[in-house]
């Protein structure tokens, strides 16, 4: 039971993480729906286009809400073809208080 209330307490730590998410994500609403996926997830940060092609997230919640954007992130919105999702924990400078496009 101790080893349970432990993963808890962890899993509702606040933490930052960067996304890379490539494959066609661009001009398919990636980010419209990214956005709206963090929303739902009560999760602060931002979410632009590349010019390489990728789409990169910062995004800042709970463990387990970063988690659950990192499993949507692996397939995201139904026109996009994702190929590979990077992901790191990073520091955030400065947090924002929504989640916005860039």
């Amino acid at each position: 039971m101790q080893i349970a209330s432990e993963l808890t307490r962890i899993a509702g730590m606040e933490c930052c993480r960067r996304f890379l998410v490539s494959g066609v994500v661009q001009g398919v609403g990636f980010r419209y729906y990214t956005k709206k996926q963090a929303l739902s997830l009560t999760l602060v940060g931002w979410v632009r286009n590349r010019p390489d092609g990728t789409v990169e997230i910062e995004a800042r919640g709970r463990r387990d809400q970063l988690d659950q954007m990192y499993s949507w992130l692996q397939h995201g919105p139904a026109a996009a073809r994702v190929t590979g999702v990077e992901v790191m924990d990073i520091e955030m400078d400065k947090v924002p208080e929504e989640f916005s496009i860039r």
